[in-house]
């Protein structure tokens, strides 16, 4: 584990229904060489505590690849979305602090959690730091201290869902990272997936030629 920051917990937040995706489950899927669990937890494993998964089935799947993961479902039924991924997480993990990362990212930036916890340190309101790619804010991709809970309860119960809002009141700092040909940050529907996978498939047999 790295001490170079405090101690941190990574949850990845798979919660969501991918309706646009049919229905099959983003973490499970290859985008890149490696499947999407796979992918995430060897890029964060040496710097964190514990592995997590905010998700509502296949449990038996993620410890099958990834034996050593806890997994949790939201407090909440009815997918209200990553708010209450971030929410339900506090009453799991132990760290102070979580790094929240969305199961259908496709870059995850070099030196992400060291930068995400040094700009959080700088700002001593702050409760909260996320991620921006190519000027693109990646709300569900970010560093929240246990300090949030009250703010992320009080949204949830006035019915107020939104992240951004959220992070407005958590005074939430960003950390921007610029990718080029980056063809999309995140993998929302089939279509997006095929197109990613081709685009991919070109910039090699460009790069290959």
């Amino acid at each position: 584990m790295n001490t170079e920051f405090p101690a941190t917990d990574l949850v990845i937040l798979a919660g969501g229904q991918a309706r646009r995706m049919n229905g099959v489950n983003k973490l499970l899927q290859q985008f890149d060489d490696q499947i999407q669990l796979s992918k995430i937890c060897q890029r964060f494993k040496p710097e964190v505590q514990q592995l997590w998964v905010n998700s509502h089935r296949d449990n038996s799947i993620y410890k099958r690849i990834e034996p050593n993961i806890q997994c949790y479902a939201d407090d909440q039924t009815g997918f209200l979305g990553p708010l209450m991924g971030m929410k339900s997480a506090w009453s799991h993990v132990q760290s102070d602090y979580v790094l929240f990362v969305p199961c259908d990212v496709t870059y995850i930036p070099a030196q992400v959690l060291s930068r995400l916890h040094r700009t959080i340190q700088k700002n001593s309101q702050a409760s909260a730091v996320y991620v921006t790619i190519n000027g693109d804010a990646l709300y569900p991709f970010c560093l929240l201290k246990r300090a949030s809970l009250a703010v992320l309860e009080q949204q949830i119960a006035a019915n107020r869902l939104s992240l951004r809002d959220c992070f407005k009141q958590l005074h939430a700092q960003t950390v921007a990272f610029q990718k080029q040909s980056l063809f999309c940050h995140s993998i929302n529907s089939m279509d997006e997936l095929q197109q990613y996978q081709q685009m991919k498939a070109f910039r090699q047999i460009f790069i290959s030629n």
